[in-house]
């Protein structure tokens, strides 16, 4: 108690100071003291750093100066420019071999790249395709000609297909293409929210019946964890809305079968890779779906949350906030656990919106009724100050995700991010990836680069890389004696970098 009337005393005292007027010429001495109480409060502001830390970090200041005096500087651009640039970033690289911790808001849909699946998955035996009147592409397994479905009139199989087409590669790539957002011409192609949004929607049906189908699932789990590991990630919590998969003969797989394949490949990864510590699903549901929908969807998962403990996170509401209905139309089925007195933490999506003052807006704020466990995005939180202050006395931390942001056009250049004003007061913050496949990435190196170099500007230093990826695992849904144990291994892996990139 003492202790911390004497930090309350120790900061309320400087205020004081700097609140007074200065008469003629500033005090130096008082100018030195105000820039580094601001400093302070910064994400990992607060963090002392070792000497090797220290000398790590000056180089990193200067790598970032001269990426910020170049002509071109990548933030300001759009990533589908940009990502050519990064990749050559001496910074980007050096967050290729930092230990990043976990990745907490990715989506099961866009886990693992469309290469893989394309030149992987699309070559297997009884793998048909599709193509729609509006232009889009569904695939379906299936051991004959698949009977018409999902404004899908004609199937073919590809392998034949294929055989009469003399360019394979540039088919392989128009069929990338129906699985990504990418273009060489992204303000051209998506003028706006609701084109970039459509796209986006398109290229998740495409990929579903490919991900669907058992076999395939099994694989795409484990290269999706392969591509985190590679980046140096070693948690993974994924939301998915565990669709019902599918076998070669028709037999369909449930939500428990599901959730047990994802345990059994997981534990098979760890095995492979010990320095990896686990994976966790938040089973979602779109919110296009109904009051009654989501009630049954809600009672579900506190049954799988009660026989999946160490599998199943908690429950989100996924889908384009401005064109679904919000978390107060739901709050009937969103109460349940409470009234049932179940457990069942909730990951929301709240705040992915530039729609500032409408009901959309207001997720935030129900969110935070909810008691949300983290905020998805939270883009809109820097425009609630209430809502600011009672996530970080919960210490609910927000999930930014900056290219994604970026890409579904909430923000273009992201020196302008508003999550810099987050960053600034250190409030509580995770970096994460959203969608990597539909925006042609892969792990989170992509978006630290973005948050340190772009969003954190010159100020965010070594501190706040170490802080963020401590958070990833502080703000995890693992319970206490885990994160314990992630933080060492972690710790571990952090003094190797360090060591080895003096």
């Amino acid at each position: 108690m003492v202790k911390s009337l004497c930090l309350v005393l120790l900061t309320f005292v400087p205020l004081l100071w700097f609140a007074r007027k200065s008469d003629g010429m500033p005090d130096p001495a008082r100018r030195d003291l105000l820039m580094r109480e601001e400093v302070s409060r910064q994400t990992g502001g607060l963090l002392t750093l070792t000497a090797a830390e220290h000398k790590l970090d000056t180089y990193l200041h200067r790598l970032k100066e001269q990426e910020m005096a170049a002509t071109l500087f990548p933030p300001a651009e759009h990533f589908f420019k940009a990502k050519v640039l990064i990749e050559k970033s001496p910074i980007y690289k050096l967050l290729q071999k930092m230990p990043k911790g976990a990745a907490l808001h990715v989506h099961s849909s866009s886990l693992v790249g469309a290469e893989w699946l394309v030149k992987n998955v699309t070559y297997r035996p009884h793998c048909y395709i599709c193509f729609t009147w509006d232009n889009s592409v569904r695939f379906l397994f299936s051991n004959r000609q698949p009977f018409p479905r999902w404004d899908c009139f004609y199937w073919q199989l590809l392998e034949s297909l294929r055989a009469r087409i003399e360019d394979n590669a540039g088919f392989d790539n128009s069929l990338i293409q129906h699985l990504t957002l990418f273009t060489e011409d992204p303000d051209g192609e998506y003028p706006n929210q609701d084109v970039v949004w459509e796209k986006f929607e398109k290229a998740f049906i495409a990929a579903a019946g490919l991900i669907t189908h058992a076999p395939i699932l099994r694989d795409y789990i484990y290269q999706g964890l392969e591509e985190l590991h590679k980046d140096n990630i070693m948690y993974l919590e994924l939301r998915s809305g565990l669709s019902r998969t599918y076998e070669l003969d028709g037999t369909i797989h449930d939500k428990v079968w599901t959730l047990k394949m994802f345990q059994e490949i997981t534990s098979k990864f760890k095995q492979n890779h010990p320095e990896f510590f686990g994976a966790r699903i938040i089973i979602s549901v779109h919110r296009a779906l109904s009051v009654s929908e989501v009630r049954a969807a809600v009672t579900e998962a506190i049954q799988l949350k009660r026989d999946f403990p160490d599998v199943v996170a908690g429950f989100d509401m996924v889908g384009r906030e401005n064109g679904g209905r919000t978390l107060w139309y739901f709050r009937e089925a969103l109460s349940l656990p409470a009234e049932l007195g179940a457990s069942l933490p909730y990951f929301f999506h709240a705040g992915e919106t530039d729609d500032e003052g409408t009901d959309v807006d207001q997720n935030i704020l129900d969110a935070l009724l909810f008691n949300t466990t983290r905020i998805g995005h939270g883009y809109a939180l820097a425009h609630h100050p209430l809502a600011k202050e009672l996530s970080r006395k919960r210490n609910v931390a927000v999930e930014l995700c900056p290219i994604s942001n970026q890409v579904l056009k909430l923000v273009s250049d992201l020196r302008n991010h508003p999550a810099a004003v987050l960053m600034s007061e250190g409030h509580p913050l995770v970096i994460s990836s959203d969608d990597p496949s539909l925006f042609g990435t892969t792990g989170l190196s992509y978006d630290f680069y973005e948050a340190f170099v772009g969003i954190g500007g010159l100020k965010a230093n070594l501190g706040t890389l170490k802080e963020l990826a401590v958070n990833s695992l502080r703000y995890s849904s693992l319970p206490a004696h885990l994160k314990d144990r992630a933080l060492v291994m972690w710790q571990n892996k952090w003094d190797t970098f360090i060591s080895d990139n003096l």
